[in-house]
């Protein structure tokens, strides 16, 4: 390849729209590596984070006594935020002497739409790599159809046309769609891999909330902690 034929030079000779779309797809590319580093190492400190809550949580320490240390934290993993709004309600419908079954029916709901809110935060952004693995492509197909079309056009109005003045015009835009892959490839890949690991956490979610549910079921009808008769903590 010649200086002329150079990924550089092909770059700076394309058309104007051509151009544009390039410098797009380049665009998307980095902020979808921008979110696929952010997304990266935020699973990992939520994995961490959960992993830790559950090793304090069946430790055996009373459920009163993790409800006060979870509530004092500034910094919560979104297990311990489900935890605490659920024993919150929990607490709350038990100091109001409600039935038994109304105590675990409010703190599942509580815990189910705390567990809905977390699971937003962890899919925040994935919809992006989405978009960009999915439309990426077809953008830069966009910008080969119109270089290549802008490129016949320059040559009509030659009388005789070789290979060595079509293959300029067609590689210019043909650049556009190897930056479409180049931005849709890593995006999808990401895409497929996060998509599994936060299927993994909703699934780990909705794991303690069963168990969380079954301790607070064996508790459930007892007199509220600090009342005549109550034992001194839940588990």
């Amino acid at each position: 390849m010649n200086a002329d034929m150079s990924i550089t030079s092909l770059i700076l000779q394309a058309s104007l729209v051509v151009q544009i779309v390039m410098a797009g797809l380049v665009l998307m590319s980095l902020t979808s590596w921008t979110v696929i580093f952010g997304k990266l190492f935020g699973l990992k400190r939520v994995r961490s984070a959960n992993e830790e809550f559950e090793r304090e949580f069946w430790s055996g320490r009373s459920l009163t006594e993790m409800h006060q240390s979870v509530s004092n934290k500034a910094d919560t993993a979104p297990l311990e935020r489900i935890f605490a709004s659920g024993m919150r309600e929990f607490l709350k419908l038990r100091e109001k002497r409600m039935d038994a079954g109304v105590q675990l029916d409010g703190a599942r709901r509580a815990m189910r739409a705390s567990y809905q809110r977390e699971l937003d935060v962890v899919e925040s952004k994935l919809s992006f790599l989405a978009t960009v693995g999915s439309v990426s492509p077809y953008v830069g197909l966009f910008g080969t159809v119109w270089g290549i079309m802008h490129a016949f056009v320059g040559l009509s109005n030659l009388q005789q046309v070789t290979l060595a003045t079509v293959a300029p015009g067609i590689a210019e835009a043909l650049v556009a769609t190897a930056i479409g892959l180049f931005a849709a490839i890593p995006a999808v890949v990401a895409y497929n891999r996060f998509a599994r690991d936060i299927d993994r956490i909703a699934i780990q979610f909705e794991s303690f909330i069963e168990e969380f549910s079954n301790i607070l079921q064996r508790n459930a009808g007892t007199p509220p902690v600090g009342s005549p008769g109550a034992p001194s903590g839940y588990r």
